[in-house]
């Protein structure tokens, strides 16, 4: 199959002012991020949702702006702190609606108590009117292709009729390990004469919905429970016939029989403009993820065809598209950190032509749309900016907003790829930043911070990134900083991503190690002044690095695992662990559970380190991070901190917690690896 060439790059504004602040760890919080990019149906405005931080309010809260594609003017069209998000347009271009929870003081009914509604607002602005008023709020919405009516799910509590239900209803205060669940109904509200009609109300829980363009049918992700673990091999595609009633459960030997893991999740429902054929994906933790096509105009029922991935790039995210009045269908892929929108042209009866890049260039687009011409809005960053809107023609692209000016005189990092050999010879990227102006051949080495991105299903990006995981801040202080998309990364092939399975706490050390000792070979690194830090699969492999060498002289180890038992019996995704495993559970194979747990080689830590982790994190739970703590305090007497952030999951969400985490990782390194009182 053909790829078209990526040739075009992104850049900042020509006039750009001279560099001269030195950035700061404030700094991070005077950031807008944009976390949308939809085109209206003629292509004049991009409607978009705009994070910014609020001390005040200890958090980020997201606005709806609008910005005009000609004059490149922006309009903000909410201000309540409410976290707007959801957007999307009239047919006609006549209003953009979107999901918001304002709360007013006094008010105990929707749609001001605090609940999620969908609501909407002209373009040119003034105040947002309410479409739903529902009880407990919206889960999910859509606006049928003809702006007549508004589909919306919401949640109903159901206890299931068994032998025990009775008790679990009466004692309905306690929490149950299953049986208790909230399930979904589906509903549409004709938006002339404003009548609601419950078109699905049966047991259960629909994870995503799309309703096809002429309302006939209406496509559905569903799961038995709530429970992550129950995406993992336990959800369907479902398609609802409206005029019929009847529901259609897909044949799922595509991407369950014939997968490489049973332990897939679904997402990414698209219908094409002709409400003939159906796109969705599935994702897997470390393999490949694939790409469906559904078709229901070809007779005898629906026929599912697997769609060509381009080679090299990884498919990333569940925003698939289908370019207006065509079956071309769109979709983002990682490529050697890089992310990009790829187009597979005409699919038809499970064929279709080249796959082709919509967006070339040194870019990493997030959040993208098209308009009625095919002209792409989308969010993007470059290696020279943070991320902006911008508009993709053909082999054009324009930029639409200048979110941060201030940024233009900050002493961004210089950021670049670099590559080098594991020991088994195979080829390793990494993203290396460097301080501003810095000069390796002229200045010397310097002290280097090795990044470690999770997943392990992921990749560290291309491009300028204020990370409180290190990006940006600690190349501003003078550190060389390398983060290494180590075998299992996204990207780099489906060999390359599979490699990884079976050889956890193994290949990838040997493939980030390698990369540090490549760049103290080359004078960009200092060996005696180097530290490791990592969150999620960073914090494990944080983990695996401290058990494994002592050349580190600190580390930052964030919500990673210890013991891959434990990961296996208490985090929210198992499936992750047992793919890792080469498919077997914990009594099948403990040999192989333990090989690949820091906890196996505890003994060998003598790097001083400071461990977080969020109260409740249900994906990599305190447990490890408590057992890591007391492994080095009570046992080794090695230096370590433990911080346990309350009230936060997987990530930090506050502005408090994600500063200190920041404050923590500089001081502690600052003392342990340059001496710094």
């Amino acid at each position: 199959m053909n790829i078209a060439p990526a040739a075009l790059l992104l850049a900042a504004p020509l006039a750009l002012a001279q560099p001269t602040h030195d950035i700061t760890l404030d700094d991070y919080f005077t950031l807008a991020t944009p976390t949308s990019a939809v085109i209206s149906p003629d292509g004049s405005h991009v409607a978009y949702t705009e994070m910014r931080w609020d001390e005040s309010l200890d958090k980020r809260n997201t606005d709806l702006w609008v910005v005009d594609a000609q004059s490149q003017a922006p309009t903000r069209l909410t201000f309540d702190p409410t976290s707007d998000s959801n957007a999307s347009w009239s047919p006609d271009g006549e209003w953009i609606y979107f999901t918001s929870a304002p709360e007013r003081a006094g008010e105990d009914a929707p749609p001001y108590d605090g609940s999620r509604q969908v609501w909407r607002v002209r373009p040119s602005g003034g105040d947002a009117q309410p479409v739903t008023r529902v009880e407990d709020g919206v889960e999910a919405y859509e606006l049928s292709a003809d702006g007549a009516a508004l589909y919306f799910t919401t949640g109903v509590d159901h206890t299931e009729e068994t032998r025990w239900g009775g008790l679990k209803k009466t004692y309905g205060d306690l929490t149950y390990g299953h049986g208790v669940v909230e399930l979904s109904k589906l509903h549409r509200l004709d938006l002339t004469s404003w009548r609601l009609t419950e078109l699905i109300d049966s047991p259960r829980v629909i994870k995503e919905f799309a309703v096809a363009p002429d309302e006939s049918r209406v496509a559905l992700l569903t799961t038995p429970d709530r429970e992550l673990i129950t995406n993992e091999g336990w959800s369907w595609v479902q398609v609802y016939d409206v005029q019929s009633g009847e529901m259609t459960t897909l044949d799922d030997e595509l991407w369950r029989d014939e997968a490489p893991s049973p332990f897939g999740w679904l997402l990414g429902l698209a219908w094409a403009d002709d409400s003939g054929a159906l796109a969705f994906r599935i994702d897997f933790d470390g393999y490949p993820g694939e790409l469906f096509v559904t078709e229901f105009d070809l007779g005898g029922g629906p026929t599912t065809s697997k769609i060509d991935r381009p080679h090299g790039p990884t498919l990333d995210g569940g925003d698939l598209a289908w370019r207006p009045g065509t079956r071309d269908l769109a979709f983002r892929a990682d490529d050697r950190g890089l992310t990009r929108v790829y187009q597979a042209r005409d699919i038809r009866r499970g064929r279709h032509g080249d796959i082709s890049t919509l967006t070339p260039g040194d870019v990493v687009v997030g959040s993208y749309s098209f308009d009625a011409m095919g002209t792409i809005a989308a969010v993007c960053a470059s290696p020279q900016s943070y991320e902006e809107l911008y508009l993709f023609s053909g082999s054009r692209a324009r930029r639409l907003t200048s979110l941060n000016p201030h940024t233009d005189t900050w002493k961004k990092p210089q950021v670049s790829i670099v590559t080098w050999n594991a020991p088994d010879g195979t080829t390793v990227e990494g993203i290396l930043e460097l301080p501003y102006g810095h000069d390796p051949e002229v200045d010397g080495p310097l002290p280097l911070v090795v990044n470690i991105h999770g997943g392990p299903t992921s990749a560290t990006p291309f491009c300028q990134r204020y990370w409180i995981y290190g990006r940006t801040l600690f190349p501003s202080k003078g550190w060389a900083m390398l983060s290494p998309n180590y075998r299992g990364s996204t990207g780099y092939g489906d060999q390359f991503l599979i490699d990884l399975i079976g050889r956890e706490n193994d290949i990838e050390v040997q493939d980030i190690l390698a990369g540090v000792d490549a760049m103290v070979e080359r004078g960009i690194a200092d060996d005696t002044r180097m530290a490791v830090m990592g969150w999620s699969n960073g914090g494990f492999l944080t983990n695996a690095i401290i058990t494994t060498t002592d050349r580190f002289k600190a580390a930052s180890s964030g919500a990673g695992v210890f013991d891959q038992n434990a990961q296996w019996m208490l985090e929210d995704t198992p499936g992750h662990v047992v793919n890792y495993m080469k498919g077997k559970l914990p009594w099948e194979d403990l040999a192989e559970y333990d090989e690949s747990s820091p906890m196996a080689n505890a003994g060998n830590i003598t790097t001083p380190t400071v461990i977080h982790v969020g109260e409740g994190d249900e994906r990599v739970p305190t447990v490890h991070s408590i057992a890591l703590h007391r492994a080095m305090k009570h046992y080794l007497d090695v230096p370590v901190e433990l911080i346990i952030y309350p009230g936060e999951g997987h990530g930090l969400t506050t502005y408090t917690h994600r500063k200190a985490k920041m404050a923590w990782d500089h001081a502690w390194f600052d003392h342990w690896v340059m001496g710094t009182e």
